[in-house]
């Protein structure tokens, strides 16, 4: 398994701690590991946040379903298990 350091949550401040609740999985209180490995550089959080909504936003020709159902497909064929 590999080993990212990272910031703890708990200890997040100034432009991270801005960044918490826009990475904040609500429903659970936490931010995602995914999101969580970016917490040394808020720069990388903040534009992996945008890239994320814009997929998931961006267009009017797929459903937020089917898009996530892209995402699916494409972490099954790169052997993600995320």
């Amino acid at each position: 398994m590999a080993w990212i350091d990272t910031v703890r949550e708990d200890e997040w401040d100034g432009d991270l701690a801005a960044l918490r609740d826009r990475v904040v999985d609500s429903e659970h209180d936490r931010v995602d590991n995914i999101m969580q490995i970016h917490s040394l550089n808020p720069n990388a959080l903040a534009a992996h946040d945008l890239l994320y909504r814009s997929a998931m936003a961006g267009t009017a020709t797929l459903r937020k379903v089917e898009r996530e159902l892209v995402a699916y497909v494409v972490s099954l064929t790169n052997d993600c298990h995320y």
